[in-house]
């Protein structure tokens, strides 16, 4: 027998049943206080989704999705029944949200794009205990990329285009091969310390860099690699225990950083002052003093300053 609430549950199974139909079941007890065998329709249904998509993992298979929702972590589906999930880490280049300020809410806003489109995924992970299904866009667009890049090594200088900035890099398409695209971080744009990617480059820039890694369809890539180190010459521009100017570009819980030209910047410590709040008052972002070089360190290209009495 099948009632109650395992009544309820099996609705969409049972709409479709005739009887003399043949159908599984769960065995949800052996005997009842009436002697009956309870079943569960939608139970049974559900081990057997499980299966199915055991099955398809195991073979690597594509599959169609329908977006049903999205949060700010990703993409929410249905595969045989079951929920799934699509996180945004796991979304092909050509759908990955680039959002400037890594705004949540902005995020959010470009995955609800997506609700009700049909996305080819390949499952990454089945947890039937946890009930948990992950799915990847990305495991996709990285075959044919993998392919791609097998003409590739690290080391090579490359051309390319670049195709979005981020707050912690940015995005760059190969010219010769529009499919892949990989990631300059931010410190990898400049010799020089920045705030915001796009002090360096813009949507659309043409540029060289240099392939740093490739790993896993995964590309890193350096502009700065391909620049002249400014730290090598440093010693023709400044010289310890010398009288400098430099401008306050940025404070940080350990000091303060301040540029010496376009290139160099030095560091004055924290410790100087006693506290932050103390060293707040005595400088003024954006604002120019006299400094002491105390110390120049060529190798780990640091400059520590000391403000002029």
């Amino acid at each position: 027998v099948v009632y109650g609430a395992e009544f309820l549950n099996a609705r969409e199974v049972l709409k479709n049943l005739k009887e003399g139909d043949g159908i599984s079941a769960k065995v949800v007890e052996t005997e009842n206080e009436d002697g009956y065998v309870e079943l569960s329709l939608a139970g049974a249904e559900k081990q057997r989704s499980w299966q199915k998509i055991k099955e398809l993992h195991e073979k690597g298979e594509e599959l169609a999705v329908k977006i049903i929702g999205a949060n700010s972590g990703g993409l929410m589906a249905e595969v045989g029944g079951l929920k799934a999930f699509l996180p945004v880490s796991q979304l092909s280049n050509e759908h990955y949200p680039r959002v400037n300020d890594g705004d949540k809410s902005k995020i959010l806003a470009e995955l609800k794009k997506f609700v009700g489109q049909t996305i080819k995924v390949k499952i990454l992970d089945v947890n039937p205990r946890a009930d948990k299904l992950i799915l990847s866009e990305k495991e996709i667009s990285n075959q044919g990329v993998r392919e791609k890049l097998e003409k590739y090594k690290a080391g090579d200088i490359i051309d390319g285009i670049i195709s979005g900035v981020a707050d912690f890099g940015a995005f760059l398409k190969f010219a010769d091969n529009p499919e892949i695209e990989g990631l300059i971080h931010i410190s990898e744009l400049d010799y020089k310390l920045i705030d915001n990617p796009k002090e360096i480059v813009k949507v659309n820039d043409q540029v060289k860099a240099k392939i740093l890694d490739i790993k896993e369809g995964r590309v890193t890539l350096s502009l700065k690699a391909l620049k002249a180190d400014p730290w090598e010459k440093v010693a023709e521009r400044y010289a310890e225990h010398t009288d400098v100017q430099g401008k306050v570009s940025r404070f940080n819980p350990f000091g303060a950083f301040i540029a010496l030209d376009n290139e160099i910047q030095g560091l004055i410590h924290v410790s100087e002052f006693g506290s932050v709040e103390e060293m707040k008052k005595k400088l003024t972002e954006g604002e120019s003093y006299s400094f002491y070089i105390e110390s120049i360190k060529p190798l780990e290209k640091r400059i520590i300053l000391k403000l002029k009495k």
